[in-house]
């Protein structure tokens, strides 16, 4: 069975993500703070479905440090490592001027440098290995399209398409696929600051006059952990309805 981590893998998107590769066959190994009651629920419906395997790693992903010693426990308990997908992060939105300096830090060291460094040990694990390998790094379409309160945030998201772009030269002789979902404006904790009416607005300019649902990045995520995703490296796929089209 091929082990997949999925950070902040317990709510949201990450939930959604963990649940769909679970019934896919994966053993999906979420790390997050805390287990939710959603993801204690779905953990009990893989085992008892027998199709995969849900199974939670209690970490504060904030802790950079400490991450070389979650990558070495997961493997010493679960064996190699083929798939890692960095969800988890913060969406603190706030006007540049006037952000605190603690949020900008927060921002940057959980949706920046702790996605590069636990990818760092992460594929270490994976050329060991030997068997190739998946890196899928949630980004937002903000990156590319901005909104306003939220500089800082759509900077750490961009951040992560150049590191994927240019980790996938690196990794693509060992057969270890780096690639970027960006999704749209979803229903999420990252986006509860949004009122009914930015919702509105924001889904009735989407093509498809609706916003996009976590199960969606899911089936993202899902193809490029594939094995039908064997070619496909160094590219971003965006999820938001035709919200960008």
């Amino acid at each position: 069975m091929r082990n997949v981590v999925v950070t902040g893998g317990t709510k949201g998107i990450g939930l959604a993500i963990a649940t769909r590769l679970s019934q896919d066959g994966y053993r999906v190994i979420a790390v997050a703070r805390s287990e939710s009651d959603a993801f204690a629920l779905q953990r009990r419906a893989a085992a008892e479905s027998g199709a995969g395997m849900l199974t939670f790693r209690a970490f504060d992903l904030n802790d950079v440090p400490g991450l070389p010693g979650l990558v070495s426990s997961i493997s010493n308990e679960f064996g190699p490592w083929y798939g890692l997908v960095n969800n988890a992060g913060l969406g603190t939105s706030g006007v540049l001027a006037t952000m605190q300096d603690s949020s900008m830090e927060a921002l940057l060291r959980l949706n920046v440098a702790s996605p590069i460094a636990l990818t760092k040990y992460a594929v270490r694990k994976m050329m060991v290995a030997g068997g190739g390998g998946r890196i899928v790094n949630v980004s937002s379409i903000v990156a590319a399209t901005g909104f306003s309160g939220l500089s800082v945030y759509a900077a750490t998201k961009a951040a992560l398409l150049g590191f994927s772009c240019s980790l996938a030269r690196e990794l693509g002789p060992l057969q270890i696929t780096v690639n970027c979902v960006a999704p749209g404006f979803i229903s999420t904790e990252l986006t509860k600051d949004l009122t009914e009416a930015d919702r509105g607005r924001i889904a009735r300019r989407s093509a498809l006059q609706r916003l996009a649902e976590p199960q969606d990045v899911a089936e993202a995520v899902r193809y490029l952990v594939s094995d039908q995703a064997r070619n496909v490296t160094g590219t971003t796929m965006t999820i938001d309805a035709g919200g960008t089209a």
